[in-house]
């Protein structure tokens, strides 16, 4: 079946995709993206992610290619194309195309794109039933991850330091010894006490759309939760430790390092907050 893609305005074959050379996100990682993940053929916390997109184009100072009532529209005219029941929806939005210059071009159209990708599951059987690992690496990214950009070499550094120590994920430690969050994902703890913690959203870490609501779901779950840094040294001490993101959910983390975290098995609270969130996905946090 043949596979789509929007791109500026046109839904073209996925191979015939491209955008212009001088287009500022590929010269300059001047744009900004999302992921939403599609459950059932229905995208999850869409407005979650829309609401970041406008701020991160806001702190950009990058204007809207269409509205966003017409990007919803285009979503799902894609997701349609591509018959994609599973998976996620990626969108990219560039300051546009124009003469390569630092400062901002003057009188230039956003750029917009869109691409699916099909997933037959979000976990393998192996994760859920015996966890992953993490390994922790210096955090040497600019200090507006706040921003989604699209600007995302210091992560593609630190996942492939992940795979060849043959993990998972990498967290990201601040210069006080503190975890920030993975390359793509928001990284967990959950301490002796059972106190479920992740670090609180500022400009260092990108608050993900998952965390968000993993958080309500505690909330109403009455888990006692606190956003505050946590050290590498209390995570290796954990009882629990999980990654959250769109396209994991919550991701049981069972080594980090070459510390075992609890009895070496994915925790209760993590399971259950996985189901919970994937409940949630596939009900009222779906649309």
């Amino acid at each position: 079946m043949a596979r789509y893609a929007y791109v500026n305005g046109r839904f073209v074959p996925h191979t015939d995709a491209v955008v212009h050379v001088e287009d500022r996100g590929y010269q300059f990682a001047d744009g900004v993206y999302e992921v939403v993940t599609i459950v059932g053929g229905r995208l999850v916390d869409e407005q979650g992610h829309l609401d970041r997109l406008t701020r991160s184009l806001n702190e950009l100072r990058i204007a809207w290619p269409v509205s966003p009532r017409v990007l919803k529209i285009l979503m799902r005219r894609l997701i349609g194309l591509n018959r994609v029941t599973q998976g996620t929806i990626y969108l990219q939005i560039t300051r546009g195309v124009a003469p390569r210059d630092f400062k901002f071009p003057k009188h230039v159209e956003s750029s917009l794109v869109l691409i699916t990708k099909r997933a037959g599951a979000f976990a393998t059987p192996a994760q859920l039933q015996d966890g992953v690992k993490v390994i922790t690496i210096p955090d040497i990214r600019w200090l507006r991850r706040d921003i989604k950009s699209v600007s995302l070499l210091p992560q593609v550094l630190g996942k492939q330091q992940a795979v060849e120590a043959g993990a998972f994920e990498a967290w990201q430690v601040d210069p006080d010894g503190n975890v920030t969050e993975g390359c793509s994902s928001n990284a967990w703890i959950v301490t002796s006490d059972g106190t479920l913690v992740t670090r609180y959203a500022n400009n260092l870490i990108l608050n993900g759309v998952t965390r968000l609501s993993i958080l309500k779901l505690a909330q109403e779950s009455g888990i006692r939760f606190e956003e505050r840094p946590f050290s590498v040294e209390e995570a290796y001490a954990a009882r629990e430790a999980f990654v959250s993101s769109a396209s994991t959910f919550v991701m049981p983390v069972t080594r980090i390092d070459d510390r075992t975290v609890g009895d070496g098995k994915p925790g209760a609270l993590s399971g259950k907050l996985r189901q919970g969130y994937l409940d949630y996905a596939r009900e009222r946090g779906a649309s």
